[in-house]
């Protein structure tokens, strides 16, 4: 399996960006939705990230329409409503899959470093998060009902550890 600063992705404006790029940061990984019961989520993710993002954190947003075609736009539609309904301001890719043959590399070390329930390697919906510890070497899974505000502690937890 790839190391996790080895992977990238490509960003809603077609630029390419590297995992490299956020090493020694904290990192909230999650996929996103537009059209999904948990969408109002980006409220909280945004929080977040203003909140703490001076602190080494940045949040991660992954577009994906895998759950019940719930992110159908193209690229730009999807910054737009970001933007336009939320105020995101956090980076966001451009969509991907999760799950299955064409799982997108770091959602495939995600799933690894941080199985689900019962060892469960597959993203069961819209809005699962990931927290990445500074070098990548401790990640914590989230559920989608999992509400961003419910994840400070971690956050605060692995920024306040620099082993």
């Amino acid at each position: 399996m790839s190391q996790f600063y080895d992977l990238s992705f490509r960003a809603l404006d077609g630029t390419t960006q590297t995992m490299a790029q956020y090493r020694g940061k904290v990192l909230l990984l999650v996929n996103t939705a537009s059209r999904c019961g948990f969408t109002p989520q980006y409220s909280g993710l945004e929080a977040l990230y203003r909140s703490y993002g001076p602190d080494d954190f940045t949040v991660i947003g992954f577009p994906c329409n895998q759950f019940l075609r719930q992110e159908p736009d193209d690229e730009g539609a999807i910054q737009q409503f970001c933007t336009s309904r939320f105020d995101v301001t956090f980076p966001l890719a451009s969509k991907i899959n999760v799950n299955g043959p064409d799982t997108h590399p770091i959602f495939a070390w995600l799933k690894q470093a941080a199985p689900g329930l019962a060892g469960s390697r597959a993203i069961k919906w819209n809005f699962t998060k990931f927290v990445v510890n500074r070098d990548a070497s401790k990640v914590m899974r989230f559920a989608p009902r999992t509400e961003p505000r419910a994840l400070a502690h971690t956050i605060e937890e692995f920024l306040h550890d620099r082993s």
